[in-house]
């Protein structure tokens, strides 16, 4: 009897260090099956997956490319301290990613994209800031058959390609300005104008504007596109406040914004409202415009007030309140989204049960997922198909949703006060 105790005893001490949480399924529902990482430090002699990501810390996107950062490091720290590791097949591994800077620049993403790959072996690859980046590096991980998983590539040109190694989790560029139009609709503009950076994501922005504009029956007064890295955009206002359009929209990024608005107050362009799509939702954006960006409508990916929560960060309030505490700044959409993206490709390798490529992307198109960013469900091209997109208005130095009306917790300011009216 007291060896059959002793034998019972000791089975129980070979099995407790490996039982884990419930596993559970994209709707969060337990499976039964008990496996996972026990929460807390993953052990510093734990195997290792590398991740490797090219990120802007200088040049143009040097802004949005922090956000990008700061969110994988958020994820990154969340997982080797808090949750226990990347669970596959029985084993606990601890996650490393590999930065590298890519001074928003096409040529420097494709050659660290590929020393990444080749030269520091990292397994996966989190996307870098910008659809134009984000093309250059997608050639590189297509080619070397790397699943690349981003969150900051919106252009629908990317999806286009026939790839089979990219996948966003972000609403696509042409759905970006869609609520805010509508908003503008309901509240009476009837006339537009459209300004549109020549490069992949605003074309895709533009591209999406025009469709939306002219499905309600707006007049399109104007579309006029400008390079890249432009400073000046005297000329092109100047037109617009000729033609007095109820309604603005600027396809561009942080820095195009600031310009787009400078511009405007400088020469009394007062249109109903200016609808921007990067910048307006970014909490620094507001800090640096002051007043000038109060009532600015923008479009957004994502905000802290939406219902969104999942299992592991909690709701979006949850995920806000825990970046800023790490931070000390609130989180843009750009920061949240990069969560997101190393979260669901963290939850593909467990689903997968593998590291190997062909296995992952499976679990990615197989994939229905719910979290603290929005819902996750990929089509064949590697769209997220399942999110919605919100229109912000900042209003006394707040940004809060206005539209879609299920997920505004404001009513919008229409028209915007005039520049010599604040």
């Amino acid at each position: 009897m007291k060896r059959f105790i002793f034998v019972l005893c000791l089975l129980a001490l070979l099995v407790a260090p490996v039982v884990g949480v419930v596993a559970q399924d994209g709707d969060g529902d337990s499976d039964g099956e008990m496996m996972g990482c026990p929460p807390g430090p993953v052990p510093e002699d734990a195997p290792v997956i590398k991740f490797g990501a090219a990120v802007s810390d200088t040049g143009k996107y040097a802004r949005e490319g922090g956000d990008t950062r700061n969110g994988y490091t958020l994820w990154l720290e969340w997982v080797n301290e808090e949750h226990g590791g990347i669970y596959v097949d029985g084993t606990c591994y601890r996650a490393e990613i590999i930065f590298y800077d890519d001074e928003s620049d096409p040529d420097t993403v494709s050659v660290l994209t590929e020393r990444l790959i080749v030269e520091d072996g990292v397994d996966f690859i989190l996307g870098p800031y910008s659809s134009s980046l984000t093309q250059v590096a997608s050639v590189i991980t297509e080619r070397e058959n790397v699943i690349m998983v981003e969150g900051n590539g919106a252009s629908d040109s990317l999806f286009e390609r026939g790839f089979q190694n990219l996948f966003a989790v972000l609403t696509p560029a042409s759905y970006y300005t869609r609520s805010g139009i509508e908003l503008a609709y309901e509240m009476g503009a009837r006339t537009a104008v459209v300004a549109y950076e020549d490069t992949a994501f605003p074309t895709s922005v533009a591209e999406g504007a025009q469709h939306w504009l002219e499905e309600l029956g707006f007049e399109i007064l104007a579309v006029e596109s400008y390079p890249k890295d432009v400073t000046d955009v005297t000329a092109m206002f100047t037109n617009f406040r000729e033609l007095d359009p109820d309604l603005f929209v600027g396809g561009g990024h942080f820095n195009d914004a600031v310009l787009f608005l400078n511009t405007a107050r400088e020469l009394g362009f007062e249109p109903d409202a200016f609808l921007i799509t990067v910048g307006p939702s970014n909490p620094t954006f507001v800090e640096e415009m002051g007043d000038t960006a109060n009532f600015v409508l923008g479009a957004a990916q994502w905000d802290p007030s939406l219902a969104y929560e999942d299992e592991w960060f909690g709701s979006a309030s949850d995920y806000a309140e825990r970046y800023e505490e790490r931070f000390g700044i609130p989180p843009s959409y750009q920061a949240a989204e990069s969560t997101a993206t190393a979260l669901v490709l963290h939850q593909a390798i467990e689903m997968a049960g593998s590291l190997d490529t062909d296995a992952v992307r499976q679990a990615l198109l197989d994939m229905e997922l719910e979290t603290f960013y929005g819902p996750i469900d990929f089509d064949e091209t590697g769209k997220n198909v399942g999110k919605p997109m919100v229109t912000i208005q900042i209003q006394d130095g707040e940004i809060l949703v206005v539209a879609p009306e299920d997920a505004a917790v404001a009513e919008p300011v229409w028209p915007m006060p005039g520049w010599d009216e604040r």
